[in-house]
Protein backbone atom coordinates (compact mmCIF):
# COMPACT_ATOMS: atom_id res chain seq x y z
CA UNK A 1 0.00 0.00 0.00
CA UNK A 2 1.57 3.74 -0.73
CA UNK A 3 1.71 6.50 1.70
CA UNK A 4 -0.17 8.54 -0.18
CA UNK A 5 -3.37 5.86 0.37
CA UNK A 6 -2.39 5.23 3.21
CA UNK A 7 -2.55 8.81 4.50
CA UNK A 8 -6.51 8.91 2.73
CA UNK A 9 -7.25 5.82 4.71
CA UNK A 10 -5.76 7.60 8.14
CA UNK A 11 -7.35 11.17 7.40
CA UNK A 12 -10.69 9.21 6.67
CA UNK A 13 -11.10 6.89 9.47
CA UNK A 14 -10.16 9.59 11.75
CA UNK A 15 -13.05 11.61 10.23
CA UNK A 16 -15.64 8.60 10.44
CA UNK A 17 -14.44 8.44 14.12
CA UNK A 18 -15.62 11.76 15.01
CA UNK A 19 -18.66 11.39 13.28
CA UNK A 20 -21.60 9.75 15.45
CA UNK A 21 -22.80 6.76 13.42
CA UNK A 22 -26.03 8.10 11.34
CA UNK A 23 -29.18 7.22 13.37
CA UNK A 24 -27.88 7.37 17.01
CA UNK A 25 -28.65 9.94 19.47
CA UNK A 26 -27.08 13.13 19.87
CA UNK A 27 -24.51 13.60 23.36
CA UNK A 28 -25.97 16.77 24.92
CA UNK A 29 -25.10 18.40 27.73
CA UNK A 30 -27.70 20.94 29.65
CA UNK A 31 -26.30 23.40 31.76
CA UNK A 32 -29.67 25.12 33.42
CA UNK A 33 -30.49 27.93 36.20
CA UNK A 34 -33.51 26.14 37.56
CA UNK A 35 -35.52 27.43 39.78
CA UNK A 36 -35.23 30.78 38.16
CA UNK A 37 -37.98 30.23 35.84
CA UNK A 38 -39.98 27.56 35.49
CA UNK A 39 -39.44 26.82 31.61
CA UNK A 40 -36.18 25.19 32.91
CA UNK A 41 -37.77 22.65 34.17
CA UNK A 42 -40.07 22.21 31.12
CA UNK A 43 -37.29 21.75 29.08
CA UNK A 44 -35.29 19.23 31.24
CA UNK A 45 -38.34 17.37 30.85
CA UNK A 46 -38.68 17.97 26.99
CA UNK A 47 -34.86 16.70 27.24
CA UNK A 48 -35.63 13.64 28.57
CA UNK A 49 -38.38 12.68 26.22
CA UNK A 50 -36.53 13.67 23.00
CA UNK A 51 -34.84 9.54 21.85
CA UNK A 52 -32.82 12.17 19.37
CA UNK A 53 -31.13 13.03 22.29
CA UNK A 54 -28.10 11.41 24.89
CA UNK A 55 -28.02 13.84 27.72
CA UNK A 56 -24.38 13.19 29.35
CA UNK A 57 -24.54 15.74 32.09
CA UNK A 58 -26.82 18.17 33.87
CA UNK A 59 -25.22 21.41 35.46
CA UNK A 60 -26.88 23.75 37.40
CA UNK A 61 -26.36 27.39 36.95
CA UNK A 62 -26.49 30.86 38.91
CA UNK A 63 -27.00 31.24 42.72
CA UNK A 64 -26.95 28.28 45.19
CA UNK A 65 -26.11 25.81 42.15
CA UNK A 66 -26.32 22.81 45.40
CA UNK A 67 -29.94 23.56 46.00
CA UNK A 68 -30.54 23.67 42.62
CA UNK A 69 -28.95 20.16 42.13
CA UNK A 70 -31.25 18.62 44.31
CA UNK A 71 -34.25 19.56 42.05
CA UNK A 72 -32.81 18.29 39.07
CA UNK A 73 -31.54 14.92 40.85
CA UNK A 74 -35.00 13.98 42.34
CA UNK A 75 -36.46 14.97 38.75
CA UNK A 76 -34.10 12.52 37.26
CA UNK A 77 -34.55 10.37 39.93
CA UNK A 78 -38.35 10.36 39.97
CA UNK A 79 -38.38 10.17 36.38
CA UNK A 80 -35.96 6.79 36.07
CA UNK A 81 -33.07 8.82 34.44
CA UNK A 82 -30.55 8.69 37.36
CA UNK A 83 -28.21 7.61 34.67
CA UNK A 84 -27.43 11.43 33.93
CA UNK A 85 -24.69 12.54 35.97
CA UNK A 86 -25.85 15.94 38.15
CA UNK A 87 -22.91 19.08 37.99
CA UNK A 88 -23.08 21.48 40.81
CA UNK A 89 -22.29 24.31 39.04
CA UNK A 90 -20.33 27.67 39.96
CA UNK A 91 -21.85 28.95 43.51
CA UNK A 92 -23.16 32.40 42.95
CA UNK A 93 -25.13 33.27 46.78
CA UNK A 94 -28.37 32.20 47.94
CA UNK A 95 -30.67 33.00 45.67
CA UNK A 96 -33.75 33.89 46.05
CA UNK A 97 -34.83 31.03 43.46
CA UNK A 98 -38.37 29.33 43.60
CA UNK A 99 -39.63 25.61 43.67
CA UNK A 100 -37.24 24.98 46.11
CA UNK A 101 -39.68 23.00 48.17
CA UNK A 102 -39.50 20.54 45.60
CA UNK A 103 -35.85 19.44 46.84
CA UNK A 104 -35.67 20.51 50.25
CA UNK A 105 -35.69 17.17 51.90
CA UNK A 106 -34.41 15.31 49.21
CA UNK A 107 -30.70 14.09 50.32
CA UNK A 108 -28.59 14.61 47.20
CA UNK A 109 -26.21 11.61 48.65
CA UNK A 110 -29.17 9.37 47.78
CA UNK A 111 -29.04 9.92 44.11
CA UNK A 112 -28.69 6.68 42.67
CA UNK A 113 -26.53 8.21 39.82
CA UNK A 114 -23.12 10.47 39.99
CA UNK A 115 -23.06 13.87 41.41
CA UNK A 116 -19.80 15.88 40.59
CA UNK A 117 -19.33 19.24 43.24
CA UNK A 118 -17.38 20.55 40.12
CA UNK A 119 -20.19 20.50 37.88
CA UNK A 120 -17.77 23.23 35.24
CA UNK A 121 -15.07 20.02 35.36
CA UNK A 122 -17.78 17.33 34.68
CA UNK A 123 -18.41 19.62 31.97
CA UNK A 124 -15.19 19.96 30.69
CA UNK A 125 -14.40 16.32 31.20
CA UNK A 126 -17.06 15.11 29.27
CA UNK A 127 -16.70 17.25 26.23
CA UNK A 128 -12.62 16.62 26.08
CA UNK A 129 -13.13 12.75 26.46
CA UNK A 130 -16.44 11.93 23.63
CA UNK A 131 -15.24 10.61 20.87
CA UNK A 132 -17.85 12.25 18.99
CA UNK A 133 -19.15 16.03 18.99
CA UNK A 134 -20.85 16.98 22.03
CA UNK A 135 -23.72 19.75 22.34
CA UNK A 136 -23.77 21.82 24.93
CA UNK A 137 -27.31 23.33 25.54
CA UNK A 138 -26.66 26.26 28.10
CA UNK A 139 -30.42 28.26 28.83
CA UNK A 140 -29.60 30.39 31.57
CA UNK A 141 -26.47 32.71 32.29
CA UNK A 142 -23.46 31.54 31.21
CA UNK A 143 -20.97 31.56 34.44
CA UNK A 144 -20.45 28.02 34.45
CA UNK A 145 -19.60 28.32 30.05
CA UNK A 146 -17.37 30.70 30.84
CA UNK A 147 -15.60 29.16 33.51
CA UNK A 148 -15.52 26.31 31.22
CA UNK A 149 -13.82 28.11 28.46
CA UNK A 150 -11.19 30.05 30.78
CA UNK A 151 -10.03 26.19 31.91
CA UNK A 152 -10.01 24.86 28.50
CA UNK A 153 -10.34 26.50 25.47
CA UNK A 154 -10.20 23.38 23.39
CA UNK A 155 -14.26 22.99 24.17
CA UNK A 156 -15.12 25.10 21.65
CA UNK A 157 -13.25 23.00 19.18
CA UNK A 158 -15.20 19.83 20.25
CA UNK A 159 -18.00 21.27 20.90
CA UNK A 160 -21.36 23.13 19.49
CA UNK A 161 -23.34 25.62 21.50
CA UNK A 162 -26.94 25.74 21.33
CA UNK A 163 -28.47 28.48 23.76
CA UNK A 164 -31.86 30.53 24.85
CA UNK A 165 -30.07 34.14 24.94
CA UNK A 166 -30.69 37.44 23.33
CA UNK A 167 -33.22 39.35 21.59
CA UNK A 168 -32.34 40.58 18.23
CA UNK A 169 -35.26 42.02 16.37
CA UNK A 170 -38.22 41.26 18.75
CA UNK A 171 -37.93 41.71 22.52
CA UNK A 172 -40.43 40.51 25.76
CA UNK A 173 -43.84 39.87 24.60
CA UNK A 174 -43.63 40.12 21.23
CA UNK A 175 -42.54 43.72 21.59
CA UNK A 176 -41.14 45.35 17.90
CA UNK A 177 -38.18 46.75 20.10
CA UNK A 178 -35.50 44.12 21.37
CA UNK A 179 -34.74 44.17 25.09
CA UNK A 180 -31.66 43.28 27.15
CA UNK A 181 -32.92 39.60 27.49
CA UNK A 182 -32.45 38.50 31.22
CA UNK A 183 -29.63 35.39 30.14
CA UNK A 184 -27.46 37.86 28.88
CA UNK A 185 -28.05 40.76 30.84
CA UNK A 186 -27.23 38.82 34.41
CA UNK A 187 -23.82 38.43 33.67
CA UNK A 188 -22.53 39.88 30.39
CA UNK A 189 -18.99 39.20 30.55
CA UNK A 190 -20.03 35.29 30.59
CA UNK A 191 -22.25 36.10 27.40
CA UNK A 192 -19.20 37.81 25.94
CA UNK A 193 -17.25 35.31 26.39
CA UNK A 194 -19.37 32.48 25.41
CA UNK A 195 -20.40 34.12 22.01
CA UNK A 196 -17.27 35.38 20.48
CA UNK A 197 -15.62 31.34 21.80
CA UNK A 198 -14.80 29.77 18.38
CA UNK A 199 -17.59 26.94 18.35
CA UNK A 200 -20.44 26.67 16.08
CA UNK A 201 -23.38 28.56 17.52
CA UNK A 202 -27.37 28.55 17.79
CA UNK A 203 -29.32 30.41 19.34
CA UNK A 204 -33.44 31.04 20.39
CA UNK A 205 -33.88 34.58 20.83
CA UNK A 206 -37.02 36.67 22.39
CA UNK A 207 -37.78 36.80 18.48
CA UNK A 208 -38.73 32.64 18.75
CA UNK A 209 -38.83 31.71 22.35
CA UNK A 210 -40.63 34.62 23.52
CA UNK A 211 -43.60 33.72 21.80
CA UNK A 212 -44.28 30.05 23.20
CA UNK A 213 -47.21 29.47 25.90
CA UNK A 214 -49.76 26.80 25.93
CA UNK A 215 -53.28 27.20 26.84
CA UNK A 216 -56.78 25.86 25.33
CA UNK A 217 -56.76 22.23 24.41
CA UNK A 218 -52.97 21.75 24.45
CA UNK A 219 -52.48 22.84 27.59
CA UNK A 220 -55.74 20.70 28.65
CA UNK A 221 -53.80 17.47 27.36
CA UNK A 222 -51.31 18.19 29.95
CA UNK A 223 -53.54 18.44 33.18
CA UNK A 224 -54.93 14.77 31.15
CA UNK A 225 -52.08 12.81 31.15
CA UNK A 226 -50.74 10.27 33.76
CA UNK A 227 -47.52 10.51 33.28
CA UNK A 228 -44.92 10.71 36.08
CA UNK A 229 -43.29 13.19 34.02
CA UNK A 230 -45.75 15.88 33.60
CA UNK A 231 -46.92 14.97 37.01
CA UNK A 232 -44.09 16.11 38.67
CA UNK A 233 -43.58 19.14 36.31
CA UNK A 234 -46.74 20.51 36.96
CA UNK A 235 -46.39 20.19 40.93
CA UNK A 236 -42.97 22.08 39.65
CA UNK A 237 -45.38 25.13 38.16
CA UNK A 238 -47.40 25.24 40.91
CA UNK A 239 -44.56 25.30 43.45
CA UNK A 240 -42.94 27.83 41.43
CA UNK A 241 -46.56 29.82 41.09
CA UNK A 242 -47.10 30.31 44.25
CA UNK A 243 -43.97 30.91 45.56
CA UNK A 244 -44.09 33.84 43.10
CA UNK A 245 -46.74 35.21 45.13
CA UNK A 246 -45.42 35.51 48.45
CA UNK A 247 -44.76 39.53 48.22
CA UNK A 248 -48.53 39.94 47.33
CA UNK A 249 -49.87 41.91 50.50
CA UNK A 250 -52.86 41.78 49.33
CA UNK A 251 -53.48 38.15 49.19
CA UNK A 252 -53.24 36.07 52.24
CA UNK A 253 -52.38 32.05 51.68
CA UNK A 254 -55.69 30.81 50.95
CA UNK A 255 -55.57 33.60 48.30
CA UNK A 256 -52.47 32.93 46.62
CA UNK A 257 -53.04 29.04 46.71
CA UNK A 258 -56.53 30.05 44.84
CA UNK A 259 -54.50 32.66 42.10
CA UNK A 260 -52.22 29.75 41.93
CA UNK A 261 -54.73 26.77 40.91
CA UNK A 262 -56.51 29.24 38.94
CA UNK A 263 -53.62 29.71 36.93
CA UNK A 264 -52.41 26.01 36.31
CA UNK A 265 -55.87 25.14 35.54
CA UNK A 266 -55.78 26.78 32.51
CA UNK A 267 -52.26 28.17 30.86
CA UNK A 268 -48.43 27.52 30.64
CA UNK A 269 -46.17 30.66 31.84
CA UNK A 270 -44.04 31.57 28.54
CA UNK A 271 -41.78 28.28 27.77
CA UNK A 272 -38.65 30.37 26.16
CA UNK A 273 -35.73 27.02 27.49
CA UNK A 274 -37.55 24.63 25.70
CA UNK A 275 -36.95 25.51 22.41
CA UNK A 276 -33.65 25.30 22.63
CA UNK A 277 -34.03 21.91 23.57
CA UNK A 278 -36.03 22.15 19.96
CA UNK A 279 -33.05 23.23 17.87
CA UNK A 280 -30.78 20.13 19.49
CA UNK A 281 -33.89 18.16 17.54
CA UNK A 282 -34.90 20.02 14.57
CA UNK A 283 -35.07 23.20 13.42
CA UNK A 284 -37.56 22.49 10.48
CA UNK A 285 -40.58 24.91 12.96
CA UNK A 286 -37.99 28.07 12.67
CA UNK A 287 -36.71 30.94 10.18
CA UNK A 288 -32.58 30.25 11.01
CA UNK A 289 -30.62 33.41 10.17
CA UNK A 290 -26.66 33.23 10.13
CA UNK A 291 -25.96 36.99 11.76
CA UNK A 292 -22.91 38.80 13.03
CA UNK A 293 -23.74 39.30 16.61
CA UNK A 294 -22.30 41.65 19.50
CA UNK A 295 -23.02 41.51 22.94
CA UNK A 296 -22.85 45.11 24.12
CA UNK A 297 -21.70 46.11 27.17
CA UNK A 298 -25.84 46.85 28.42
CA UNK A 299 -26.60 43.23 27.60
CA UNK A 300 -28.38 43.49 24.31
CA UNK A 301 -27.23 41.13 21.32
CA UNK A 302 -26.71 43.76 18.50
CA UNK A 303 -26.26 43.17 14.56
CA UNK A 304 -22.89 44.21 13.77
CA UNK A 305 -20.63 43.63 10.70
CA UNK A 306 -17.36 41.95 11.90
CA UNK A 307 -18.72 40.16 14.75
CA UNK A 308 -18.94 36.95 15.04
CA UNK A 309 -21.80 35.29 13.07
CA UNK A 310 -24.53 32.75 14.94
CA UNK A 311 -27.26 31.23 13.93
CA UNK A 312 -30.40 32.42 15.31
CA UNK A 313 -33.92 31.47 15.01
CA UNK A 314 -35.22 34.92 13.87
CA UNK A 315 -39.31 33.65 12.83
CA UNK A 316 -41.46 30.79 13.55
CA UNK A 317 -42.27 29.37 10.21
CA UNK A 318 -45.64 26.93 12.32
CA UNK A 319 -45.89 28.36 15.83
CA UNK A 320 -48.65 26.45 16.57
CA UNK A 321 -47.28 22.89 14.95
CA UNK A 322 -44.27 23.91 17.58
CA UNK A 323 -46.52 23.73 20.51
CA UNK A 324 -48.50 20.66 19.18
CA UNK A 325 -45.00 19.19 18.98
CA UNK A 326 -44.55 20.13 22.48
CA UNK A 327 -47.20 18.88 24.31
CA UNK A 328 -47.26 15.58 22.52
CA UNK A 329 -43.80 14.73 23.08
CA UNK A 330 -44.65 15.42 26.89
CA UNK A 331 -47.21 13.24 27.10
CA UNK A 332 -46.35 10.50 24.42
CA UNK A 333 -45.57 7.19 27.22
Amino acid sequence: MNRAFCSFWCISLAILAAVAPVGAARPVILDTDICDDIDDTWALALLLKSPELDCKLVVTAVGDTQAKAKIVARFLAEAGRADIPVGIGVKQGKGPHRQMGWGKDYDLASYPGKVYADGVQALIDVIMSSPTRVTLIAVGPLPNVAEALKREPRIAEKADFIGMHGSVFVGYGGSSTPHAEYNVVKDVPAARTVFTAPWPMTITPLDTCGLVELDGPKYQSLLKSDSILVRNLLENYRLWYLDGLQDRKDLDEAGRKRVTEEKLRHSSTTLFDTVAIYLAVSRDLVEMRELPIRVTDDGFTRVEEGAKKVNCAVKWKDLDGYETWLVERLTKN
